[in-house]
């Protein structure tokens, strides 16, 4: 397997700068806004698989599910950094995972349903307990609002430092934080490669039900 991430030595400014001239970039959006940030590909032709590994990946991909762990991986690497920082797949096939930059701000909703999960914009003392989209009277208060999470994919990220302006302990700061993506990158790597050898796709036969209407006799 493909090893993204390795030690940079904190006391070596040349190091450090080295570490982060030479790391790859990738595009935030699109390759005509001209941003970049720090990236790595993870197209799963290009992390050190088998070709059988590979083949059952592309397989395994199609499935439901299947990016369920490597998204709690990249949710968990954005909570950790308070979405200051957050990690996304870009690219026509999505293969580049990039470090963006983000934030949080406070959700308008006021309330929700236990029932069925419908948020509204109202508190319960303003228009009362019932939902309505199910009808119940389950409705409550949010006790903490609930936070709305934003991405920058526009905004590059380092593009054009000059880091030898950069004091030791700003350069440390984001050679950590970017070493740290570089571990997600292997994490990532990781569960791929204990999906390709340990879970296999097959198809299986769900019975959707359907309403249709139907003639029957009148009741007089």
């Amino acid at each position: 397997m493909k090893v993204f991430h390795r030690k940079v030595d904190l006391r070596s400014r040349k190091a450090m700068t080295g570490f982060l001239e030479n790391h790859f970039r990738y595009d935030t959006s699109n390759s005509w806004n001209r941003s970049t940030s720090y990236a790595n590909n993870l197209k799963v032709d290009r992390i050190g698989l088998s070709n059988e590994q590979v083949m059952k990946l592309l397989d395994i991909m199609d499935c439901e599910g299947a990016y369920d762990n490597v998204n709690d991986r990249i949710w968990e690497f954005g909570a950790n950094h308070d979405w200051r920082w957050q990690a996304g797949f870009n690219g026509r096939s999505g293969g580049y995972l990039v470090l963006y930059q983000g934030g949080w701000k406070p959700g308008e909703h006021k309330s929700y349903c236990t029932a069925c999960g419908q948020r509204n914009f109202t508190t319960v003392e303003e228009t009362g307990c019932r939902c309505g989209r199910c009808g119940r009277d389950t409705r409550v208060n949010f006790a903490v609002h609930p936070k709305q999470i934003y991405t920058m994919p526009g905004k590059g990220l380092d593009m054009d430092a000059d880091f030898e302006d950069w004091t030791m302990d700003e350069l440390r700061e984001r050679v950590k934080l970017v070493e740290e993506f570089d571990l997600l990158c292997d994490e990532i790597v990781a569960e791929a490669a204990w999906m390709a050898d340990n879970m296999e796709a097959v198809e299986q036969e769900i019975m959707v039900p359907a309403t249709r209407r139907v003639l029957k006799e009148a009741v007089v």
